[in-house]
């Protein structure tokens, strides 16, 4: 199954990925952890981001998740990357392989960290299998009835 990295949200001030499931009557949503599937209730006021929002600074521009991931795999094979807990200097030697034109002026080891924890996180609980653009708005399509 692929995994859409638009219902994979981050919470600020939470630790782990959930997969959004709906959203609340006064605005806020529903999610599911990843790793142990309790479902939890954010606020309309959460710092709620989805995986598919984000991007790394690169030297040409930003790049998105899903491809820094497809990089990170590329270097890592099947194994897990480095904890978030791992030295500052084997957490860079891994973006320096797998993303060798990251902008180290703006992304930051407390960058690695959150980005190597969602992908361990993605690598135990879900697929580097990603749902594209044009995938998701085919299934939005589909599932509002809307035809072409």
């Amino acid at each position: 199954m692929k995994t859409d990295l638009a219902k994979i949200l981050t919470v600020a001030g939470t630790h782990g990925l959930y997969e959004y499931v709906a959203q609340t009557a006064n605005g806020g949503a529903i999610a599911q952890s990843l790793s142990d599937k309790k479902r939890t209730a954010f606020t309309r006021s959460s710092r709620i981001s989805t995986l598919a929002d984000i991007a790394i600074y690169t030297s040409e521009g930003e790049m998105r998740l899903d491809a820094v991931f497809t990089a990170l795999k590329a270097v890592l094979g099947d194994q897990l990357a480095p904890s978030s807990k791992a030295p500052s200097t084997e957490l860079e030697d891994l973006f320096t392989k797998a993303i060798p034109n990251y902008d180290a002026d703006r992304f930051y080891v407390s960058h690695m960290k959150k980005v190597v924890d969602w992908y361990n996180e993605i690598a135990q609980f879900a697929s580097f299998d990603f749902l594209t653009d044009e995938e998701r708005e085919a299934q939005y399509k589909a599932e509002a009835g809307i035809e072409d």
